[in-house]
């Protein structure tokens, strides 16, 4: 727990480290892979060249900081961070490494106006951070592991089967090599996957995108030109293969009520929506699914979406829109006036995944249409970064 003094010190402070927060994080990642070259593994090269990373790294320290004085909100707010850990199987014994060379990083950006006594304050800061995190991301490994199913660590699997849903996504249906059950999920969830490339692990984490069933896991994959883990599953991987699962995580979830549903998405962002909408289905709710690809030969899931629609006729309402070629229901992409055609109204419950641009285009739409902003649901697939920064 910070001391009073300490507490003066980071109010003091935290504008100055806010001003210089990009740098600082832009610093720690070499500074850290340079010093601990373990953990680099975990990290996404994509990601941390394009600035993804740091970004969100900055984000989540700012936002901590402002707070943590009203801490009823830090829970789900760094609900996130948890969930993408867990995915990575962090350990409490990693955090030192971040405490240290964050510290550093500051010392390296902020010089001689770092004292002795702020950096004491900012260390603090920081593990009272970790401190949180650790016993939140221990709560999810032992739920997990105490599942029928369930297990703590990595666990090898099997791939199974697999199958290509479009020009451009394949999904893996992956058995436990050891042969015994795997544990429930929520649908919506993600998954974490440790793959070892050229004899180095890669740590990756995709969509669950079939409901829980106790017997195998689906997910599916876009192979991305210059993604090393999707090239790998995509090219190298096939029958028989094996990799291994970390706990699933995620907080896209199914929020409980009779209210309807409004499911948009775009390219794989489609992956959680699929046992999304099996479950509200399931549960009696009506759903409209709404999905944009770049054209026919790029919907994935389109003979999925058209069964699940004859099984619910009544329920079910489904929309695709080509943003080249014919044959969807529209042509072009998904704007305001298309959502306000489809929206069931305001009150409706809505989950959007695609990229950050589509994903920021949809969140305005839907503010402008009046749906309040806690029932606006969405995730990022990289590191999380405010929409409005997309």
């Amino acid at each position: 727990m910070l001391t009073k003094d300490q507490e003066s010190l980071i109010e003091a402070t935290a504008p100055v480290v806010a001003e210089h927060i990009d740098e600082i994080t832009k610093r720690f990642y070499p500074l850290m892979f340079q010093r601990y070259p373990d953990v680099k593994p975990l990290f996404n090269e994509a990601n941390q060249k394009s600035g993804q990373q740091p970004r969100a790294l900055a984000a989540a320290v700012v936002a901590y900081v402002q707070m943590r004085k009203h801490p009823e909100l830090v829970g789900d707010k760094m609900a996130v961070v948890v969930s993408k850990h867990v995915s990575l199987g962090i350990r409490a014994d990693q955090y030192p490494i971040v405490g240290e060379c964050l510290m550093a990083a500051i010392g390296d950006v902020l010089g001689e106006a770092i004292t002795p006594e702020i950096a004491d304050a900012w260390g603090a800061l920081y593990w009272e951070l970790a401190d949180f995190l650790i016993e939140q991301e221990d709560a999810h490994y032992a739920a997990f592991a105490g599942k029928p199913g369930g297990w703590r660590g990595t666990r090898r699997f099997r791939i199974a089967a697999t199958n290509q849903e479009s020009a451009v996504i394949r999904s893996f249906v992956l058995e436990p090599e050891d042969g015994g059950t795997v544990a429930d999920f929520q649908p919506g969830q993600f998954i974490g996957v440790r793959l070892t490339i050229d004899g180095e692990p890669v740590y990756r984490h995709y969509s669950l995108s079939e409901e829980p069933n106790g017997r195998y896991y689906r997910i599916s994959v876009k192979r991305d030109p210059n993604g090393t883990a999707s090239r790998h599953l995509h090219d190298a991987m096939t029958v028989g293969d094996t990799l291994e699962l970390l706990p699933p995580a995620g907080d896209l979830t199914l929020q409980k009520g009779s209210e309807p549903l409004l499911l948009v998405s775009g390219g794989v962002g489609q992956t959680p929506m699929l046992p999304l909408a099996r479950q509200a289905l399931a549960d009696g709710r009506k759903v409209v699914y709404i999905h944009a690809a770049i054209d026919a030969d790029h919907h994935a899931f389109a003979e999925e979406i058209a069964s699940l629609r004859e099984g619910h006729p009544e329920q079910l309402q489904t929309v695709t829109i080509y943003d080249q070629g014919g044959g969807g229901d529209h042509a072009g992409r998904i704007d305001r006036d298309l959502l306000a055609r489809y929206l069931p109204g305001s009150e409706t419950r809505c989950y959007f995944v695609g990229p950050a641009p589509f994903m920021s285009a949809v969140e305005n739409a839907l503010a402008d249409l009046g749906v309040p902003e806690d029932r606006r649901h969405y995730e990022y697939f990289g590191p999380s970064q405010p929409l409005q920064a997309a």
